[in-house]
Protein backbone atom coordinates (compact mmCIF):
# COMPACT_ATOMS: atom_id res chain seq x y z
CA UNK A 1 0.00 0.00 0.00
CA UNK A 2 1.66 3.39 -0.94
CA UNK A 3 0.91 6.35 0.87
CA UNK A 4 -0.09 9.79 -0.56
CA UNK A 5 3.03 12.19 -1.05
CA UNK A 6 3.06 14.99 2.00
CA UNK A 7 3.83 18.52 1.51
CA UNK A 8 6.39 20.66 3.50
CA UNK A 9 5.03 22.44 6.33
CA UNK A 10 3.92 26.03 5.76
CA UNK A 11 2.64 24.52 1.65
CA UNK A 12 -0.71 24.12 0.68
CA UNK A 13 -1.89 21.90 -2.50
CA UNK A 14 -3.40 25.08 -4.54
CA UNK A 15 -1.88 25.91 -7.55
CA UNK A 16 -0.24 29.47 -8.29
CA UNK A 17 -3.24 31.12 -9.61
CA UNK A 18 -6.20 29.55 -6.86
CA UNK A 19 -5.24 32.19 -4.38
CA UNK A 20 -7.97 34.97 -3.97
CA UNK A 21 -7.40 37.53 -5.11
CA UNK A 22 -8.60 40.32 -2.56
CA UNK A 23 -8.81 43.57 -5.01
CA UNK A 24 -10.27 46.65 -3.01
CA UNK A 25 -13.50 48.48 -4.46
CA UNK A 26 -12.29 51.39 -5.81
CA UNK A 27 -9.78 48.45 -8.29
CA UNK A 28 -12.69 46.62 -9.03
CA UNK A 29 -14.42 50.18 -9.98
CA UNK A 30 -11.54 51.31 -11.88
CA UNK A 31 -11.33 47.61 -14.29
CA UNK A 32 -15.11 47.62 -14.74
CA UNK A 33 -14.88 51.17 -16.11
CA UNK A 34 -12.07 50.70 -18.43
CA UNK A 35 -14.13 47.36 -19.21
CA UNK A 36 -17.19 49.53 -20.42
CA UNK A 37 -15.06 52.03 -22.32
CA UNK A 38 -13.58 49.33 -23.86
CA UNK A 39 -16.41 47.37 -25.00
CA UNK A 40 -17.57 51.30 -26.47
CA UNK A 41 -14.68 51.56 -27.98
CA UNK A 42 -15.39 48.22 -29.61
CA UNK A 43 -18.98 48.62 -30.41
CA UNK A 44 -17.34 52.03 -32.73
CA UNK A 45 -14.72 49.94 -34.73
CA UNK A 46 -16.45 46.90 -36.11
CA UNK A 47 -18.40 49.72 -38.58
CA UNK A 48 -15.23 51.80 -39.24
CA UNK A 49 -13.53 48.56 -40.39
CA UNK A 50 -16.34 46.63 -42.34
CA UNK A 51 -15.26 47.98 -45.41
CA UNK A 52 -11.38 47.45 -44.94
CA UNK A 53 -9.65 45.73 -47.30
CA UNK A 54 -12.72 44.66 -49.69
CA UNK A 55 -10.62 43.80 -52.94
CA UNK A 56 -9.51 40.34 -54.34
CA UNK A 57 -6.58 40.12 -51.55
CA UNK A 58 -8.94 40.69 -49.08
CA UNK A 59 -8.24 37.48 -47.11
CA UNK A 60 -11.51 35.93 -47.49
CA UNK A 61 -14.39 35.11 -44.91
CA UNK A 62 -11.12 34.03 -41.82
CA UNK A 63 -10.26 38.23 -41.96
CA UNK A 64 -13.73 39.01 -40.68
CA UNK A 65 -12.54 37.06 -37.97
CA UNK A 66 -9.45 38.00 -37.19
CA UNK A 67 -10.54 41.35 -37.57
CA UNK A 68 -12.72 41.39 -35.12
CA UNK A 69 -10.44 40.26 -32.71
CA UNK A 70 -8.06 43.12 -33.54
CA UNK A 71 -10.90 45.58 -33.37
CA UNK A 72 -11.11 44.11 -29.43
CA UNK A 73 -7.46 44.77 -28.63
CA UNK A 74 -7.23 48.25 -30.45
CA UNK A 75 -10.26 49.09 -28.18
CA UNK A 76 -8.68 47.48 -24.87
CA UNK A 77 -5.39 48.99 -25.53
CA UNK A 78 -7.02 52.43 -25.91
CA UNK A 79 -8.90 52.12 -22.82
CA UNK A 80 -5.84 50.98 -21.14
CA UNK A 81 -4.10 53.74 -21.78
CA UNK A 82 -6.24 56.67 -21.10
CA UNK A 83 -8.94 55.76 -23.60
CA UNK A 84 -11.38 58.80 -24.45
CA UNK A 85 -12.71 60.09 -21.26
CA UNK A 86 -15.37 57.37 -20.67
CA UNK A 87 -14.21 55.62 -18.19
CA UNK A 88 -13.77 58.34 -15.58
CA UNK A 89 -17.30 59.26 -15.68
CA UNK A 90 -18.15 55.83 -14.93
CA UNK A 91 -15.50 55.37 -12.67
CA UNK A 92 -16.67 58.50 -10.62
CA UNK A 93 -20.06 57.21 -11.21
CA UNK A 94 -19.69 53.86 -9.23
CA UNK A 95 -18.01 55.25 -6.74
CA UNK A 96 -20.33 57.59 -6.19
CA UNK A 97 -23.37 54.58 -6.28
CA UNK A 98 -20.58 52.35 -3.71
CA UNK A 99 -20.87 55.12 -1.37
CA UNK A 100 -24.55 55.88 -1.40
CA UNK A 101 -25.46 52.06 -0.70
CA UNK A 102 -22.72 52.17 2.16
CA UNK A 103 -23.57 55.37 3.95
CA UNK A 104 -26.13 54.87 6.97
CA UNK A 105 -29.65 54.64 5.91
CA UNK A 106 -31.68 57.60 6.78
CA UNK A 107 -35.29 58.09 7.14
CA UNK A 108 -35.72 59.35 3.72
CA UNK A 109 -33.90 56.64 2.30
CA UNK A 110 -35.84 53.70 4.06
CA UNK A 111 -38.68 55.16 2.29
CA UNK A 112 -40.31 57.76 4.86
CA UNK A 113 -41.69 61.07 2.89
CA UNK A 114 -40.07 63.93 3.65
CA UNK A 115 -41.69 66.61 4.65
Amino acid sequence: MTTAPTLAPGLTPSLPGDKPKTASATDKARGTSQDFEAMFLNSMFQPMFNGVAQGPFSGGDGANVWRSFLTDEYSKMIAKNGGVGIADHVYRSLLAQQEIRSAPATGAQQGTPAL
